[in-house]
């Protein structure tokens, strides 16, 4: 039992609010467009479904490139504001704007309508970076417990569920409110209330962080991007952890993507995807004291461990929704959600871990590069799920329309969409829960018989 660190400093209340109200801008970014971009295209803008996963996927690969250039600028930011902030403030100001346009439905059909909305979502993406990266960041730099993190974390995984049950349901309400299945229209008008939303939660978190206490080294490494690549390279537990948190994304994304169509062909009911996402976001509040309590007990490894089994189970049992109906598909969305508020939860904590150890251990300011990194990576990987979605409705048959056209998808279609929601992130979660074996950064003060702390993983 680890006694209380009394010398270490702790995260003002105001601070973890602060803190956690750009959770609203995180979730909201993360959550609209993987539920319903890739829906908004092929069944509005007759994008055929291969071109709308590439248009999905495309500009996260920007991504990695970008994002740890943020992380880098704000490693070597030194401004009265503090390293992080300025960035979050230059988010704050271009991501709005950039997501409106998205969903701003021009004119277009086909391949140009897939170039517009390309070429808007990488500059939404691009904005978003400034914000996330530093964001990420910050609390590695907020306090020295091992465990604090994790509360830090809590509380900010509760404004995840509370932002992303807000914009999942919000948004497709919004965009059923003129027509079951929605109008170019209220798609614009989405984007407008979504983009309030991102402006209002970013601004919340410039303004509430600014007397965030600084733990970490305030130095700010001299070498290269390259040469802290290279040191990134070398840190085995971030290595594991950026490996299962990438799997664990990539299934979170695929469904995310397959939800609409899920309600739509295998439910029947297309405003369905407003009560699934709420089954699947609400035990991200309601669960959280759990996962925390369990990561105590059990350390932050066997804690994800049970999340991930978690969420595998209960993706699995969902193929067996045309068999027991709607009811028995939002019992399972509840598993899943449980399992997936617990393997978010243990993520960002385990990042901020690895980060902390790092800069204990070098004396160096490396936060940015490490959340860049990881950022780029996590986007990269989850952009994947719709393209992957959107081959495996391809390899279905599924015919893409416009709003104007509703067409009958044949059974091959249907299936594939039963299988994209279910039998393949099963199966991609499953092989988080190897990857986390593999994974060995623990609680300093708990001893564990035989073992000696390697703090490098």
């Amino acid at each position: 039992m680890i006694a209380p660190a009394v010398a270490a400093p702790t995260v003002p209340r105001g601070v973890r609010l602060g803190y956690g109200v750009g959770s609203f801008c995180t979730a909201t970014f993360g959550s609209v467009p993987g539920l319903l971009l890739l829906f908004y295209m092929t069944n509005f803008l007759a994008v055929p479904a291969w071109l709308a996963g590439i248009v999905v996927t495309a500009p996260k690969v920007w991504d990695l490139l970008l994002n740890p250039m943020v992380g880098r600028w704000s490693d070597r930011t030194s401004s009265r504001l503090g390293p992080r902030r300025p960035w979050l403030l230059a988010g704050a100001l271009t991501l709005p704007v950039a997501f409106f346009l998205v969903f701003a439905g021009p004119p277009l059909t086909g391949y140009p309508a897939a170039l517009y909305v390309g070429a808007c979502f990488m500059a939404a993406a691009t904005a978003y970076a400034l914000f996330e990266v530093p964001y990420k960041a910050m609390p590695a730099e907020m306090t020295d417990d091992y465990h604090e993190r994790t509360s830090l974390l809590q509380w900010r995984m509760v404004f995840v569920g509370a932002a992303t049950a807000i914009a999942g349901v919000a948004a497709p309400l919004i965009v059923n409110s003129q027509g079951e299945s929605g109008t170019l229209e209220s798609y614009r008008l989405m984007g407008g209330v979504i983009a309030a939303v991102l402006l209002a939660a970013m601004l919340g978190a410039f303004f509430g962080t600014a007397r965030a206490p600084m733990t970490g080294a305030p130095e700010a490494d001299g070498g290269n991007l390259f040469k802290q690549f290279a040191v990134v390279k070398g840190n085995k537990a971030f290595l594991w952890l950026t490996a299962l948190s990438c799997t664990q994304q990539l299934a979170v994304a695929i469904m995310l993507a397959a939800a609409p169509y899920f309600a739509t062909y295998t439910l029947g009911d297309p405003r369905a995807t407003t009560t699934l996402f709420a089954a699947l976001v609400g035990p991200m509040m309601l669960t959280m004291p759990m996962w925390t309590w369990l990561s105590r007990r059990f350390d932050k490894r066997g804690a994800m461990i049970m999340a991930a089994a978690t969420f595998s189970g209960g993706t699995a049992l969902a193929l067996a929704t045309p068999v027991f109906g709607a009811w028995y598909a939002h019992v399972m969305i509840l598993l899943i959600g449980t399992g997936v508020a617990g393997v978010t939860l243990l993520q960002f904590s385990m990042l901020a871990d690895v980060i902390a150890t790092d800069a204990a251990d070098t004396g160096k300011r490396r936060a940015g590069v490490f959340t860049g990194l990881w950022t780029a990576i996590e986007s990269g990987v989850s952009a994947f799920g719709a393209l992957i979605f959107g081959l495996v409705l391809s390899i279905g048959g599924f015919i893409s329309s416009v709003a104007s056209q509703r067409v009958e998808q044949p059974d091959s279609a249907v299936t594939a969409v039963l299988i994209g929601q279910t039998a393949v992130p099963s199966l991609i979660i499953l092989l988080s829960v190897a990857m986390t074996l593999k994974y060995h950064l623990r609680d300093p003060g708990r001893a564990v018989p035989g073992v000696v702390p390697d703090p490098a993983g």
